[in-house]
């Protein structure tokens, strides 16, 4: 491994100057200072960013890399809120910044395609098909308008159309190895091929998996596919009164996910995780006391009109189709839930300007939660927005700004996202260890849980704090970590990790030694994201930040 010397990494500098331009070679540090913040305690240190505007320099700029024997990290945006942002593993990188290349390469309205590089975001795919009176949909996360179609592709994000998936919506993949060759996966590999955009697997064994959550390459373009709009579409929206009713809960929906009567996600929320939604903490009515408990809560529940479980989803096809999951899905929840409701353009129309009357002939309040149900709404259409930001100033004590950035407003944020099967033993079992546990540490516990697949539940459990207190980032790291071990332990893995738990995944087993392997193949000098999500091959300078903040944190619950 080519070790890094201070002459090396100026040398460096002078040639990735040469290659983007000196201007988009930063060394400020107040611009370093600002990538090195997260929403939680990182110990990682910046040296540089680098901004390539094209495939070409994302080459050259790997090859420096290889020279000098300096790490790089690549950022699609960097909106990683809550499971690192856009800090490195490894302390001393420098951060390979992918906001300029932000081209829309192809788009096909017939086939329901398009290809985008790693800086084009959810808001401006959201504009361009807006803008060409496009009959198609994208899947939006609740991340933020700004965040990269890419980025969240490669972790494996999901959202909540029946193309929720978006790792699975995607092939065509161009990727610069560390080294600063290039290859195409599936089809696109071959020169004019006419499937490349359509068919995922291409022939012979399949890559695109090797790029999703590795340090085996750089995407710089992906195609994704895009939803046709349903001639119909209708969302609903439900409760429970206790918590013991989220394991019925979701055994009514398995069945309807299995048949596809219900083709998308169905969110169910905790009593916290909604609440945290609709406003800040109460500090006032809580006399300043943490955590959040009865009585307090079941008053907020009541005042709010939620329940201890709350639940969205939607309905998508032709009227007739909408109409008969609707009854199926009726008969599913009946004695399960309080309330069940449906929601179309009309009916949302009709409540935002009538919201007194409605709640008087449906007994539901919708004046305070039309905040809510609006952008939630939106999202099950598609439709991008930043209104789940608000939440992560669940515990500041001035209101979220207009324009809300949790890095740069210490807002205090862990995602923790378990993975169980869909069944309601499990998903009691999961939703009883983490609150208990989280309430132990003086948190608050808001989890949701989303049927993502047919047979599979996605958690994530948000834990919200205010970095400016004194000793809160230790006791969430704390917190945190314990989690993790207790939800391992219990056999409920995360299906992504922040920077703080890359060693979750690290292990003296074959699979990581394959892993290993494959590291060194493809980047011999491990100059690429070394440390994220496969174990760095040799310790550098600097030791990996997640091990440091693991190390810590398991000390102080010890």
């Amino acid at each position: 491994m080519t070790t890094m010397t201070d002459c090396s990494f100026d040398s460096g500098l002078k040639e990735w100057a040469a290659v983007v331009g000196p201007g988009h070679v930063v060394t400020a540090p107040a611009a370093l200072h600002e990538t090195e913040t997260g929403t939680f305690r990182m110990n990682s240190q910046v040296s540089a960013i680098v901004r390539p505007a094209n495939t070409p320099e994302v080459q050259q700029c790997l090859r420096v890399a290889n020279r000098f024997g300096i790490p790089v990290y690549p950022i699609s945006t960097g909106k990683n809120w809550g499971y690192g942002s856009r800090v490195p593993v490894t302390d001393g990188s420098v951060v390979l910044d992918l906001g300029r290349m932000n081209r829309i390469l192809d788009f096909d309205e017939k086939l329901a395609y398009v290809t985008v590089e790693p800086g084009v975001t959810q808001g401006q795919l959201y504009a361009f098909l807006q803008g060409r009176g496009s009959r198609l949909w994208m899947d939006a996360t609740g991340a933020s308008p700004a965040s990269s179609l890419v980025g969240n592709a490669v972790e494996r994000g999901f959202g909540h159309t029946p193309y929720g998936d978006h790792f699975a919506n995607t092939c065509g993949l161009e990727v610069v190895l560390p080294t600063g060759e290039t290859i195409e996966t599936g089809f696109s590999r071959f020169a004019e091929s006419k499937a490349a955009p359509v068919y995922r697997w291409g022939v012979g064994p399949s890559l695109d998996g090797l790029f999703s959550q590795s340090n085996f390459g750089v995407v710089t373009r992906m195609t994704t596919w895009l939803m046709p709009a349903p001639e119909y579409f209708q969302a609903y929206y439900f409760r429970c009164e206790t918590a013991a009713g989220l394991g019925p809960l979701i055994d009514a929906l398995r069945p309807l996910r299995l048949d596809g009567t219900i083709r998308s996600a169905s969110h169910i929320a905790n009593d916290y995780k909604v609440i945290s939604a609709l406003q800040q903490y109460p500090w006032a009515e809580a006399n300043q006391q943490t955590p959040l408990r009865d009585p307090l809560l079941a008053e907020l529940r009541d005042d709010l009109k939620i329940g201890v479980w709350n639940g969205s989803g939607a309905l998508y096809g032709t009227k007739a189709q909408v109409k008969e999951a609707r009854r199926l899905l009726r008969r599913a929840l009946a004695g399960k839930v309080s309330r069940l409701q449906f929601l179309d353009d009309r009916t949302l129309r009709l409540a935002s300007i009538f919201a007194k009357p409605f709640q008087f002939f449906t007994g539901w309040n919708l004046e305070r939660t039309l905040a809510l149900l609006k952008p939630v709404y939106g999202l099950m259409r598609g439709i991008p927005t930043d209104h789940p930001l608000a939440s992560t100033y669940w515990r500041k004590r001035t209101a979220p700004p207009a324009q809300m950035n949790p890095d740069r407003d210490g807002c205090g944020l862990y995602w923790c996202s378990p993975v169980a099967p869909a069944d309601g033993d499990h998903a009691t079992r999961l939703a009883a260890l983490a609150g208990e546990l989280i309430l132990e540490h003086g948190f608050e516990p808001a989890i949701s849980l989303t049927l993502i697949t047919e047979r599979t539940l996605a958690c994530i459990i948000s834990l919200a704090y205010d970095r400016a207190v004194p000793g809160e980032d230790e006791r969430a790291a704390a917190c945190y970590h314990a989690l993790l071990r207790a939800l391992a332990k219990n056999g409920y893995h995360s299906y992504r990790l922040s920077i703080a738990s890359m060693y979750a995944m690290h292990g003296a087993d074959s699979y990581t030694a394959l892993l290993q392997r494959m590291k060194q193949s493809f980047d011999p000098n491990d100059v690429l994201s070394p440390g994220r999500y496969i174990p760095a091959q040799g310790k550098r300078e600097g030791e990996a930040s997640s091990e440091r903040e693991f190390s810590y944190a398991a000390n102080q619950i010890r």
